[in-house]
């Protein structure tokens, strides 16, 4: 479902442009649709207002709880059963914070990612972004969302993109706390300038050296990493929101000295945050996380050349909620 529709939806319905807002407000706070300073009955034409049950009871249709999987360190990793049977996954993060997906799998194909393993079976429209929002503020405060679960939003950019001006227009989040996570694909940097609600940016960046980001990612678009830092760069500096650069940490793969020399020299006076994912490991991918004593050298010996680094732990690890594996449990 698009929003778009919805919108349409609404105003076949007689609503005018402060009913339609009040609705979309309300549905993206997981209030009561309805609710407002008015009574319903003194607020709403009388067809929105009667058909404002079946309303909720669709929206809530939109994606359902299959599975929680809370973990240790306070996260929650939800798999989420979506109105044609397909699955997604969401995580409800500490201190108000969400991870939603934007596709039902995913093309690029990341080596060390279970979610691309079947490739992409399809996008996910605006709304059922959007419902992944709504579904967590019924469960605890959300106050940033980071478009970085299941997909590559750069491949559903317009549905992500609606879903994203809904949310910083009327779903109170600042637009900084909106995340929109990428390996990398030009349209973004042409896109996400000329929209109203222009969201910080995290992209995955995983290697200094082209040939291995080729091998790591091998179906995302080719840029070098020193180009997307500088593509980076300017829409950091035309928003005003560093660039959240992506590394997950692959035990003798992209955790050497090359690397940190590499970083060094990419991230060098850019306002940037290098943020240090350990793997979250996932059986017969080949892959393995490095030990905290590498990963914390690591994270010093960038800080040491002036990068801001911070040393992230992927969500869910004591339940093996690694992107992709919730949903890949149910398909066994």
């Amino acid at each position: 479902m698009r929003i778009d529709s919805l919108r349409l939806r609404l105003r076949e319905l007689g609503a005018k442009p402060g009913h339609e807002s009040l609705v979309l407000k309300n549905w993206t706070r997981a209030l009561p649709l309805g609710a407002g300073r008015s009574r319903a009955e003194d607020f709403f034409p009388l067809a929105l207002r009667t058909a404002l049950p079946q309303l909720a009871a669709e929206l809530q249709g939109i994606v359902r709880i299959a599975g929680r999987h809370p973990a240790a360190d306070g996260s929650a990793r939800l798999l989420l059963r979506l109105a044609d049977g397909q699955s997604v996954e969401s995580v409800l993060l500490p201190k108000g914070g969400l991870c939603v997906s934007t596709q039902v799998g995913c093309a690029v194909g990341c080596t060390f990612c279970m979610t691309g393993r079947d490739g992409l079976l399809r996008q996910l429209g605006g709304a059922e972004i959007v419902a992944q929002v709504a579904l967590a503020r019924a469960l605890q405060p959300v106050k940033k969302v980071v478009f970085m679960g299941m997909g590559e939003p750069a491949h559903n950019l317009d549905n992500v993109l609606e879903a994203i001006d809904l949310l910083g227009a009327l779903g109170d989040i600042g637009h900084k706390n909106l995340v929109f996570s990428t390996v990398g694909d030009r349209r973004v940097f042409e896109r996400l300038p000329q929209e109203e609600v222009q969201p910080a940016l995290a992209l995955s960046l995983h290697t200094t050296k082209a040939d291995l980001r080729a091998q790591l990612l091998p179906r995302a678009p080719r840029i070098d990493p020193a180009e997307l830092v500088e593509l980076g760069e300017a829409y950091a500096r035309a928003t005003g929101y560093p660039i959240q650069y992506q590394w997950t940490l692959l035990a003798g793969v992209n955790d050497g000295e090359d690397e940190i020399e590499g970083i060094a020299r990419l991230l060098a006076g850019k306002y940037a945050v290098m943020n240090l994912i350990p793997y979250n490991a996932v059986d017969g991918l080949g892959y393995a996380r490095p030990s905290p004593g590498r990963t914390e050298a690591m994270s010093l010996a960038l800080y040491r050349r002036g990068i801001l680094t911070k040393l992230r732990q992927s969500a869910g690890q004591d339940v093996d909620g690694g992107c992709g594996q919730l949903r890949a449990r149910l398909a066994m």
